[in-house]
């Protein structure tokens, strides 16, 4: 059996800690996603959402600080925390739509949470890993500078 070099491991141990992560965000989410749909009976967009915002935090902690940590990362919350708001603000829409359409044609949203988590899976890893948690953030851009004399000089 020919021996892994430590990129591939790292990129391995990073898919694990990354399934394990989802693991956490699914079953966060969907547990609570019983207790508002079947126990308090709350309409799937309210169930689904706040099912979500649970799942949304746990997920971003873990993804940020264990799957994707990164020294380089630090100093830029703000610009993280956007970009992963974006991706999760179009997931949600996303998802929703999934599991209303297999609604639609009788499938639970219990199954349809896992059918539509199948796709979130690749979906996601590709987005956190290339855009919202990059090895590098682009260097900022500065507006042109004008110069400016100093007042004693005009």
């Amino acid at each position: 059996m020919p021996k892994i070099n430590s990129k591939k491991r790292r990129l391995v141990i990073q898919i694990v800690e990354y399934l394990i992560s989802g693991g956490a965000y699914f079953w966060t989410g969907y547990a609570i996603f019983a207790y508002l749909w079947s126990v308090l009976g709350w309409n799937l967009w309210w169930a689904k959402l706040g099912a979500n915002l649970v799942g949304w935090t746990v997920n971003f902690l873990l993804q940020r600080y264990w799957v994707f940590r990164n020294p380089h990362l630090k100093g830029h919350l703000a610009e993280v925390s956007g970009r992963y708001i974006t991706i999760t603000l179009i997931d949600f829409v996303m998802d929703y739509l999934i599991v209303y359409w297999l609604r639609t044609i009788g499938i639970t949203p219990y199954i349809g949470q896992f059918i539509s988590a199948g796709f979130f899976t690749i979906w996601n890893y590709v987005w956190y890993r290339w855009w919202v948690f990059p090895q590098r953030l682009p260097s900022p851009r500065h507006p042109i500078r004008r110069h400016i004399r100093p007042h004693h000089l005009r």
